[in-house]
C-alpha cells in the first residue's frame, strides 16, 4: 500500500470513528448515514444490489431501518469493535492491500478465511459433510494464529470458523480473538455449547459472532440434529439477545425443509428471537455418504430464490443466499476470489464444499497456498458461467470441476473417506441439467428486470 493510501486510509478510518461518535447522540436522526460510510468503505461492488435496497429501505424507515436501530442497540462496545473491523479493516483497509498483494503476487486474495479448528462434534447430524472428517483432528492454537498472522500482511482480516463444532475449542476461540482484536470472528455453530460464561467473555472480547445452525421448527431441526437440540437453540439465543450480543442464523436448505426456513412463520421466530442475518446454504452432496435426494429440484430452488428475495423488503433481518447470490459478487467466489477453506488436517481447499487441495497449511506459507496449481486454476476459470444463477464448478457445471482437479493434481483431503472428483461431480449432473433450464429463464428474467 503507498504512502497516499495509507494515508487515505487512515483519515477515513478516522473519520467513521468520529461519525460513529456522532451517531450514538441521536441513532434515529443519524442511522440513515451508516449506508454512506459502508458505501464508501466496502470493496467495489461488493453486494452492491443489496446495499441499495438497504439505502432505500433506511431512507423510507421501512424494515431495513428497523434493523439499523436493532443494530446500534447491540452493546456499545461491541457494536464499536464490529464496525472498525468489518468495515474499515476487513472491507477499506484490508480490500486495498488484497488488491495490491492480487496484482504483484498474480493470484487471488481472498476478503475472508474460513478455518475448522477442529473435526470433533458433539452432535451428528444426518447430511452433515464435516461428519466424514472424523473426530480426533486439530488446528492447534498456534497454527491458527499463525494463518490469522499470514492473514493480515495479505489484507484479511475476516475469519470465519466452520468444523465440526468450533464451540468445542471456546478457550482458543477467545484467546485468537484477545490476540486478534483488529480481525471479526464469525462461527458457524450448533449453538448448544453457548452459556452465560461465554456471553460474558463475547462483551470481553467483543469480536465474536456466532451463526447459529437451525434446519427450521423443532421437527425439521431435531429431525436432522437430534432431541432437544431445537430446545437448546433457543435457550442460546436467548442468552445472546438479554446480553445485547449480535448473531444470526445458518441454515441448509434441502428438499426436505427448504419450505419451514422460508416461511413467513420462520422468519418471524428469528427475528423475534434477536437474530441480525440469516446465511442460505444449498444442500450439497460432498462425501460419499451424502445423500443426493435432498438435493432441492428446479422447482423447490426456485421457491427458494424467490421467497428470500421478497422477504428483503419486508423483514428487519440481512439475507444471504450463498448458491443464489452470485449476481452480486460475480460469480463464484472460491479459490481465494473472496475466501479459502483450511480443515482442521490443514489442507488449503478452495471451497468449504470442495475437498481437493495441492497445499497443507503445515509445509507452506498461505500465499504459496494461493499459488498452488488448483487454486491459480480456480482464477482463471472464474466465473466458471455467464449465468450467475450457476456459479459452482461442482453443483451446475459438474463438468469445471473433474477437468481442474486432473489437470491441477489436486488429492481428495477427506482423511475418512477419500471421494473420487468424478465421483463427487457424477451426482450434480442430474441436478445441473435440471437447473439450467430453470436458471436460464430466471436469469433472461433477472437482466430485463434490471433493464
Amino acid at each position: 500500500m503507498n504512502v497516499v493510501d495509507t494515508i487515505k486510509n487512515a483519515a477515513f478510518a478516522s473519520a467513521i470513528q468520529a461519525a460513529l461518535k456522532y451517531m450514538d447522540k441521536d441513532p434515529e436522526t443519524n442511522i440513515p448515514k451508516v449506508m454512506s460510510i459502508v458505501d464508501k468503505a466496502a470493496p467495489e461492488g461488493w453486494y452492491a444490489g443489496q446495499r441499495n435496497a438497504i439505502r432505500q429501505g433506511i431512507a423510507e424507515k421501512g424494515n431495513w431501518y428497523e434493523l439499523a436501530t436493532k443494530v446500534w442497540a447491540l452493546d456499545p462496545e461491541v457494536r464499536k469493535t464490529f464496525f472498525t473491523n468489518f468495515i474499515v479493516n476487513a472491507s477499506l483497509k484490508g480490500s486495498a492491500l488484497q488488491k495490491e498483494t492480487e496484482e504483484k503476487e498474480d493470484c487471488n486474495v481472498p476478503w475472508a478465511i474460513l478455518l475448522d479448528p477442529t473435526s470433533a462434534c458433539n452432535l451428528h447430524c444426518t447430511g452433515c459433510w464435516a461428519a466424514e472428517y472424523g473426530h480426533k483432528l486439530n488446528l492447534s492454537l498456534e497454527t491458527i494464529d499463525d494463518i490469522i498472522t499470514q492473514g493480515k500482511k495479505l489484507g484479511t482480516y475476516m475469519y470465519i470458523y466452520t468444523g465440526g463444532e468450533p464451540m468445542v475449542r471456546k478457550k482458543d476461540i477467545i484467546t485468537i480473538c484477545e490476540r486478534h482484536p483488529d480481525c471479526e470472528f464469525l462461527s458457524f455453530t450448533n449453538g448448544t455449547l453457548i452459556d452465560e460464561e461465554f456471553c460474558q467473555e463475547m462483551l470481553r472480547v467483543k469480536n465474536f459472532v456466532p451463526a447459529i445452525s437451525l434446519e427450521g421448527f423443532e421437527t425439521a431441526n431435531d429431525g436432522r440434529r437430534g432431541p432437544g437440540v431445537f430446545e437448546k437453540v433457543k435457550h442460546a439465543m436467548q442468552l445472546l439477545k438479554d446480553h445485547n450480543l449480535p448473531f444470526g442464523i445458518s441454515t441448509c436448505y434441502t428438499s426436505a425443509n427448504y419450505k419451514d426456513i422460508t416461511s413467513e412463520e420462520f422468519y418471524d421466530m428469528i427475528i423475534e428471537a434477536g437474530a441480525l442475518f440469516i446465511w442460505f446454504f444449498h444442500y450439497m452432496p460432498v462425501g460419499n455418504d451424502a445423500a443426493p435426494e435432498l438435493m432441492p429440484n428446479p422447482e423447490q430452488r426456485k421457491a427458494v430464490y424467490e421467497r428470500i428475495r421478497a422477504f428483503r423488503s419486508s423483514k428487519p433481518i440481512f439475507s444471504l443466499d450463498f448458491q443464489n447470490d452470485a449476481e452480486y459478487i460475480g460469480g463464484c467466489i472460491a479459490g481465494g476470489r473472496y475466501y479459502l477453506h483450511i480443515n482442521a488436517a490443514g489442507d488449503v481447499d478452495p471451497c468449504v464444499f470442495i475437498h481437493y487441495s495441492n497445499a497443507n497449511i503445515h509445509e507452506v506459507s498461505l500465499l504459496d497456498a494461493l499459488k498452488s496449481p488448483i487454486f491459480q486454476a480456480y482464477r482463471k476459470g472464474q466465473p466458471f458461467n455467464d449465468n450467475m444463477l450457476r456459479p459452482c464448478p461442482m453443483l451446475e457445471n459438474p463438468e469445471c470441476l473433474p477437468k481442474m482437479v486432473k489437470e491441477t493434481g489436486a488429492h481428495s483431503t477427506d482423511p475418512q473417506s477419500p471421494e473420487d472428483v468424478q465421483h463427487l461431480c457424477d451426482k450434480c449432473k442430474p441436478y445441473a441439467e435440471a437447473w439450467t433450464k430453470m436458471a436460464d429463464k430466471l436469469w433472461t428474467e433477472r437482466l430485463e428486470a434490471k433493464k
